[in-house]
């Protein structure tokens, strides 16, 4: 396993995501239908809107699998959130980054996994939007284009503000 290693904007971008006032707040419904459509859309059992924190991957919402957060050295949007295009594996055992990642490994043994970073208008990518498979897949252009647009929508409700309990 290759842990991701840390953008070259992290105190800018851990100091963006604190500034969202998100980590740590209940689920919300507005963030929960865009996890469930896009796991319903790609036919996918798992989907998330992952925040990277410092020593975490925390989820603002999740279906598919009943955890709230993981460990960043863990994780795949550790390493999706260090380029601004979707970052698509599809199948973990044949990358070098995952193969032996505990969660390729050992329970839940993920096989697939596509993100979308979460980019706020400063430029700094807090996390993503991410879909998984238990086993290996592809996914098209227009795969990638869906996955872009629920992206930019969790975006855009991680920027309104006010809305949040």
């Amino acid at each position: 396993m290759i842990a991701p290693p840390l953008p070259s904007n992290e105190e800018d971008r851990l100091a963006a995501l604190r500034e969202l006032l998100i980590l740590n707040t209940p689920p919300e419904e507005r963030f929960d239908r865009i996890v469930a459509f896009a796991a319903q859309e790609f036919d996918m059992p798992l989907s998330a809107i992952s925040l990277v924190d410092t020593d975490r991957n925390w989820y603002k919402a999740i279906v598919g699998i009943d955890i709230r957060e993981g460990t960043r050295r863990d994780s795949f949007c550790g390493h999706a959130i260090l380029v601004d295009e979707p970052t698509v594996v599809p199948d973990t055992l044949a990358d070098q980054r995952f193969f032996d990642n505990p969660n390729v490994a050992q329970a839940p043994h993920l096989r697939f996994y596509a993100g979308a970073p979460l980019k706020l208008p400063g430029g700094q990518n807090v996390g993503t939007l991410c879909v998984y498979d238990f086993r290996p897949r592809e996914m098209d252009e227009i795969g990638l284009a869906i996955l872009s647009a629920l992206r930019d929508l969790a975006v855009e409700e991680l920027l309104r503000k006010g809305d949040h309990p």
